[in-house]
């Protein structure tokens, strides 16, 4: 029994296995526990092993690597289309062997322990922030069902609450006033681990070289190299730049037929987060270059008119991330584009 490619489905206990030969035909259907899966794939001479994207499939990808294995890690819409019949660990163990025989397969860039350190750094506080956006929303809430409205801006709020709780003329009653007063406390509390997990960015922000290299470009700061980073490493998994902004979501929706080609918003595929920074910045980058009159500030200036502040907005979003990969994947420094 000679096996070139594998296709496992990860799981938390439970674990299926679909060998192919180099024909494609199937030798090997196997349920292992998780106990007993790196001594099966020990057993393994040095094959191809396709993955999930899920929680934990970086972790064995590293393992089986280091068995002497070949592994890719395929993005969960890749492996959908091959699944044959009903959904159940067997035929999923199969799609994902299938989808991993394919020559134009596209796979998800690898991480190292570090890229994940640092993912999880963003997520953690992506998790505070949206926690804190949530926590002013109820106490704006609280207030305007008592007829006190708060601006949008969560500034705005922070200087508003402490002044509404020392007015004593406003209505409110004892027990909203102290409700109110411990939401506002906790939202303090909230600031704080938010600013301890800034500072712990700005630290691998400072000791990572590429980060700093990449942080040269317009519109790219220290949360947005940390990110970018992360997720594509050197870049090494994109063919070019187009590619990479492909990946993050920042090309059109195409839903074209024959001769007619129609390009619709941004597909939005990838990782939002990540996508997110990259407007935001642009967004400052637009921003500012409505003062100046270098080169690059013209382009965005005489993009804007035409096509309006939203579409420079992407673009320059997506020229950022194909210089981001120009960068990372020819190991050069930032050149102001013209």
């Amino acid at each position: 029994m000679t096996v070139a490619f594998i296709g496992i489905d990860l799981a938390k206990n439970v674990f299926q296995l679909h060998g192919a030969n180099a024909d494609g035909q199937a030798v090997l259907k196997r349920r292992i526990r998780r106990e007993g899966l790196l001594a099966e794939i020990a057993e393994l001479e040095p094959c191809i092993i396709g993955v999930e994207a899920c929680t934990g499939a970086f972790y064995w990808q590293r393992q089986f690597e280091a068995l002497g294995h070949t592994v890719k890690v395929i993005a969960p819409q890749f492996v959908k289309p091959f699944v044959k019949h009903q959904k159940n660990d067997q035929n999923d163990a199969e799609a994902i062997c299938t989808a991993l025989m394919l020559p134009n397969m596209k796979f998800v860039p690898t991480k190292s322990e570090e890229q994940q350190d640092i993912q999880a750094l963003h997520r953690a506080r992506r998790r505070l922030v949206n926690h804190r956006t949530a926590l002013v929303s109820q106490m704006r809430g609280l207030l305007l069902d008592r007829g006190i409205p708060i601006a949008l801006s969560i500034g705005r709020a922070r200087r508003a609450i402490p002044e509404i709780l020392e007015n004593r003329t406003n209505g409110l009653t004892a027990m909203t006033r102290e409700i109110i007063g411990d939401l506002f406390d906790f939202l303090g509390q909230i600031d704080a681990r938010i600013t301890a997990f800034d500072r712990r960015i700005d630290a691998v922000f400072k000791s990572n070289e590429d980060c700093r290299r990449i942080a040269r470009i317009c519109g790219v700061g220290p949360k947005t190299a940390t990110a970018v980073v992360a997720a594509v490493g050197d870049g090494r998994e994109f063919k070019n730049g187009r590619h990479l902004a492909a990946w993050m979501g920042l090309v059109p929706r195409q839903h074209s037929s024959g001769d007619k080609r129609l390009l619709m918003g941004i597909s939005k595929r990838g990782d939002r987060h990540l996508r997110t920074l990259l407007v935001h910045g642009a967004r400052s980058v637009v921003r500012v270059a409505q003062r100046k009159t270098d080169p690059f500030s013209q382009w965005v200036n005489n993009l804007r008119e035409r096509r309006g502040m939203n579409r420079a907005i992407v673009a320059v979003a997506n020229k950022n991330a194909r210089i981001i990969w120009a960068m990372l994947n020819r190991n050069e420094e930032f050149r102001a584009p013209v």
